[in-house]
């Protein structure tokens, strides 16, 4: 774990989501996350990957939209496995990746459509989960 999350020793544990590995696997064998998606509704993987793809396509409404169904399936996700609304959320454990990911993509998005609150307050959210994760983020293809 990362000295970033070792300093305050009053604050929340980091919340570490379940890995999933079906999802993971089928994206690995080249299935597109449309077609997972369905069977997969709870992923924040895939639509993070949606989102992305969109982006990338210039269709930033609908990477917004995507967005937003994976940052909020990220919070149910997150609320499950303990995560109280404040707290690391560490990037460096692969399956904290999708939230991240999602709600990286939902603040570029609401940046681009000029909102510019929700832009705000979805970067800070992103530098307090993790201040690596916007920076690893950016790194990977396609960003």
């Amino acid at each position: 774990m990362s000295d970033e999350f070792r300093k305050n020793l009053m604050a929340p544990e980091p919340t570490l989501l379940p890995a999933e590995t079906e999802v993971y696997a089928q994206l690995d064998a080249g299935q597109e996350a449309l077609d997972l998606v369905e069977s997969n509704p709870t992923s924040s993987l895939l639509w993070a990957v949606l989102a992305e793809e969109a982006w990338n396509e210039g269709r930033t409404i609908e990477s917004y939209a995507f967005a937003r169904v994976g940052y909020h399936r990220g919070l149910d996700s997150l609320r499950r496995n303990g995560w109280r609304g404040t707290g690391p959320i560490p990037w460096e454990h692969q399956p904290n990746q999708g939230f991240l990911r999602a709600l990286y993509s939902l603040g570029r998005a609401s940046g681009a459509i000029n909102e510019a609150d929700e832009h705000a307050r979805i970067q800070k959210f992103l530098a307090e989960s993790d201040p690596a994760a916007q920076a690893a983020i950016e790194a990977t293809a396609g960003h």
